[in-house]
């Protein structure tokens, strides 16, 4: 499995990195950490929107999910069998969302290993992970804008990042709690409080507070690697809402 993990993902990003790295004027690691996180996120964009339309779906299912939990409040057994049920008929799977987060976490760790591999040779490439075509820079130049040393924490990067987190949940709870067809359903429900919008309330601060917390700790690579992912799915979220209103 880590050899799987080694050969498709962690040595193409390798290469990616170091390739952008001997292309971009300057030498700039910074940047090259910018370029390799758009065109992960480009590719990652037709599993994003599966995850949009899943949350959809999702949405739209509310009024019966919460009619059929009421009806079978007392049954936990039945009530998951019909849940099941409910989501096989409306071709729905409640755990795709996961997906995309799951995709970005094995990057994420890739591009960790990535720049901590780096780091600890001395900021020297390892030229037996080079592809033939990629020719090897040598000592790399770890500073960012000729300011900011990517191989340790940066509270700059590590607060920008968490910033953008907030604003980014922000309006991803607010796109899904503006549906009519869910806000329907929250208003036929009993005075109990809805747990899916507790915890979105408790992810819109948790995640920038551990987006914070991790970008403190670790190298500010890895907090510019969020950083600029994190501004890319805003970017994408607005472009998406405007889209969906103009249809």
């Amino acid at each position: 499995m880590l050899a799987l993990f080694h050969t498709v993902i962690y040595q193409p990003l390798y290469n990616i990195l170091i390739l952008f790295y001997n292309i971009v004027p300057g030498k700039d690691f910074g940047i090259s950490i910018i370029l390799i996180t758009i065109l992960l996120r480009t590719v990652l964009i037709p599993l994003y929107k599966k995850q949009i339309e899943s949350q959809k779906k999702l949405q739209e299912l509310q009024p019966k999910i919460k009619e059929l939990q009421e009806r079978t409040k007392g049954n936990k057994e039945q009530q998951t069998k019909q849940l099941m049920e409910l989501y096989k008929e409306n071709k729905t799977n409640p755990f795709s969302g996961c997906m995309p987060l799951v995709v970005q976490l094995i990057f994420l760790i890739a591009i960790y290993q990535v720049l901590i591999k780096i780091s600890s040779n001395g900021l020297v490439v390892d030229p037996t992970q080079l592809y033939s075509f990629v020719a090897d820079p040598g000592k790399i130049n770890q500073f960012f804008i000729s300011l900011i040393d990517l191989t340790k924490p940066s509270i700059i990067i590590a607060a920008a990042a968490a910033i953008a987190q907030y604003f980014q949940t922000k309006m991803l709870i607010q796109n899904q709690s503006s549906t009519p067809v869910l806000n329907q359903a929250l208003t036929k429900t009993s005075d109990k409080p809805d747990m899916a919008q507790i915890m979105s309330k408790q992810m819109l601060y948790l995640g920038p507070f551990l987006t914070l917390f991790i970008g403190i700790k670790f190298p500010a690579g890895l907090s510019l690697y969020w950083l600029a992912g994190t501004l890319f799915m805003l970017i994408q979220q607005i472009v998406i809402e405007k889209k969906s209103k103009q249809d």
